[in-house]
């Protein structure tokens, strides 16, 4: 069994309440000028909207062409958290019924994780909380930024509480860097701004001491944690050299990376493999990024498929990690 676990999907009714709503946080819908509909905020092009990305038939059929039983669909970027407060709930909410209404028509194909209005942790409690309970989802997404605030940030101790309760996983997905001018030309934004974004919210996640006081948390890091398997000795090094890195933490910091899955956005077979000799294919869970112009559905299994190592490595990746991280069955 195969279970894609970062992919893309953009609820139809979603995409028709921006059209009311998107101005309260500069987004709009536009054309770029290969005619492609794109999500545009403030001036920067966020995302480059592609069929399947609503078409739920064409994503069965891309599917079943490369091999994937099944998809766990969020919406990841842009989030709602950009939105004013209200707003971001009521888009939320849009989101996470359609997500549930299709995973209800097809319960052997999809599933989804919980999107959240972070900005208000009331409201985030109270949408996990129907998510998870009443819609029968089995984790939340959350950015690696949450419209500029970081995950080491007290406001989302509430989510991290009751998350640590559920002890289901969270999904870390890329966001905008909050430097944004670094990042302007030549779309660096997705080609290296979101792997830097990644690697600081990981670590702020371990300095910041947030596995020691909610311990059953299950974070899911995006594109193989953007480089934390290869800076993870740098990383370690730090650790021991500024006292200020060990306030927060009881343990070494490598140990504390190792405690993240990774998700095999990368479909490059050293990176693929400096993840694996880091923390084993017991870390490891498959993604495609599909139908992002950057993604690869059928590269996300072929790339793995090719790795030299056991074939019952191989199937923890493929699904055995993700289905045991959502306490449910084949």
């Amino acid at each position: 069994m195969k279970i894609d676990v970062h992919n893309h999907f953009y609820p139809e009714r979603f995409l028709k309440q921006l059209e009311k709503d998107g101005g309260s946080a500069g987004v709009t819908v536009e054309k770029d000028e290969w005619d492609r509909a794109i999500l545009v905020q403030n001036g920067t092009r966020v995302v480059t909207i592609t069929p399947p990305m609503s078409d739920i038939d064409l994503r069965l059929k891309d599917m079943d062409e490369a091999g994937f039983d099944k998809q766990i669909l969020t919406l990841s970027i842009p989030s709602v958290d950009i939105f004013p407060v209200e707003i971001g709930e009521t888009l939320a909410r849009v989101v996470n019924d359609e997500i549930a209404e299709i995973s209800s028509d097809h319960p052997d194909r999809f599933t989804g994780f919980a999107t959240l209005p972070f900005l208000d942790p009331d409201r985030t409690l109270k949408e996990l909380e129907r998510c998870i309970d009443t819609l029968g989802f089995r984790g939340a997404c959350i950015g690696s930024n949450v419209n500029g605030m970081n995950l080491d940030d007290p406001r989302l101790f509430p989510f991290y509480e009751r998350m640590n309760a559920y002890a289901m996983p969270i999904h870390i997905h890329p966001r905008t860097p909050s430097d944004k001018e670094t990042y302007k030309d030549y779309r660096l934004g997705p080609m290296i701004g979101f792997e830097v974004d990644l690697c600081i919210a990981v670590v702020r996640i371990v300095m910041g001491g947030i596995l020691d006081k909610f311990p059953n948390l299950k974070f899911v890091v995006s594109h193989l944690g953007g480089a934390i398997p290869y800076l993870a000795e740098r990383i370690q090094n730090c650790y021991e050299a500024y006292p200020e890195c060990q306030v927060n933490i009881s343990g070494a910091a490598k140990d504390y990376l190792k405690l993240f899955y990774y998700d095999t956005v990368s479909f490059f077979e050293p990176a693929l493999m400096c993840a694996y000799n880091f923390v084993g294919a017991e870390r490891m869970i498959l993604g495609s990024d599909y139908p992002h112009v950057i993604g690869d559905i059928r590269e996300a299994i072929t790339s793995i498929e090719a790795l030299k190592i056991p074939q019952e490595d191989k199937e923890k990746i493929y699904s055995g990690n993700i289905l045991g991280l959502m306490q449910v069955d084949a």
